[in-house]
């Protein structure tokens, strides 16, 4: 083969290449990352190519770290602004739920997932709290960045039930965004019990557009017998739709098993996916979906006999003093609507300890 003729192919290979990046979003640059920490305004930045993706906060007011906002490649935010930058038409309902955290609703019959300013004083004495204590270390990179941070499952009365040391890894190209967490656990110096329970574990809240269409109110209890009224709004460009790994959809996905599941919709002129990955060496994988239509869309591995309607045998975690267990999820934006078989590419990398960007 000529010179001519070989540099003719690459040619052509490279268009061939550059349209198929064009269509799935896969394989593209990946684009440098800065992680840049501000512990006087008690939050970590995280800038992929020069743009804003999201920030490790922990502000007093909240109780338990969460990162937040999230936006798409685009720039489009993808989590439910309130309580804390609220946006016209959103629900103000779940106060708890902001960003995307990692948390349960029952350690050693201690809620930290329902913790919130909005309860009482009294009603929060009783309630679980996760308090950042440190960086660890916060990295940025050519093609990805990683922030470590430890902190503390504190129950009432001030006891440590849990240390936790978390780290995030942070990637994007030109169409995508991703965030993976490994947390590992560690009881303190007391048994730490997970019981089973519907309120965890890995999960976010979603902007409004991303909500599904909803006709009528509907009421949710949490563990505690607290109750909750979410009400019908006004569903014009209202989009989301959730499918999961094994070909779930709609409200048919909460409670069931899956390796993953996606949330497409649109917010304005952009078309977005969100998708959690469970990864295949988690305790319960595959995990059960606490995934409702009003946006909260999480994870979670522990809850079988809750999320099952009481018709699978609780499924609890005992950790002994000083014993631990490891969680790793991952978080995908894409931009426009991905179809399973590009999720389930995302997942098979995930799963073999590798990145598609």
């Amino acid at each position: 083969m000529s010179r001519a003729v070989r540099s003719a192919l690459a040619i052509v290979l490279a268009t061939l290449a550059l349209a198929y990046v064009g269509r799935t979003g896969l394989w593209s640059a990946a684009l440098a990352v800065t992680v840049t920490p501000n512990e006087a305004a008690r939050r970590v930045d995280v800038s992929i190519g020069g743009r804003p993706f999201t920030s490790y906060i922990w502000p007093e007011r909240l109780k338990k770290p969460v990162l937040y906002p999230l936006n798409s490649a685009a720039g489009t935010l993808v989590t439910r602004g309130w309580p804390l930058d609220p946006r016209p038409g959103e629900r103000v309902d779940h106060p708890h739920q902001v960003g995307l955290w990692f948390v349960y609703g029952d350690v050693n019959g201690v809620d930290f997932w329902n913790n919130s300013e909005a309860l009482t004083p009294a009603e929060q004495a009783k309630m679980g709290t996760i308090v950042h204590r440190k960086i660890v270390e916060a990295r940025g990179g050519p093609d990805s960045g990683t922030l470590v941070v430890d902190m503390d499952w504190i129950g009432p009365g001030n006891v440590t039930f849990l240390r936790e040391r978390a780290t995030f890894v942070f990637r994007g190209d030109a169409t995508s965004r991703t965030v993976e967490r490994t947390a590992t656990l560690t009881a303190a110096d007391r048994r730490a019990v997970f019981n089973d329970n519907k309120e965890g574990f890995f999960g976010m809240r979603v902007a409004r557009q991303l909500e599904q269409p909803t006709t009528t109110p509907d009421t949710f209890t949490d563990a505690s017998g607290r109750a909750t009224t979410v009400k019908v709004l006004d569903n014009t460009g209202i989009t989301g739709s959730y499918t999961s790994s094994e070909g779930k959809t709609g409200d048919a996905v909460w409670g069931t098993s899956a390796k993953w599941t996606m949330l497409t919709g649109q917010i304005g002129t952009d078309a977005v996916t969100l998708a959690i990955l469970d990864h295949p060496k988690n305790f319960g994988f595959p995990t059960r979906w606490h995934a409702r239509g009003y946006g909260l869309f999480a994870a979670n591995p522990i809850g079988q006999k809750a999320l099952s309607e009481g018709k699978q045998p609780p499924l609890d975690i005992t950790l002994e003093p000083g014993a631990s267990v490891t969680f790793r999820y991952r978080a995908v934006i894409l931009n426009g609507k991905a179809t399973p078989d590009l999720v389930e590419r995302e997942y098979a990398a995930f799963a073999a300890g590798k990145d598609l960007r």
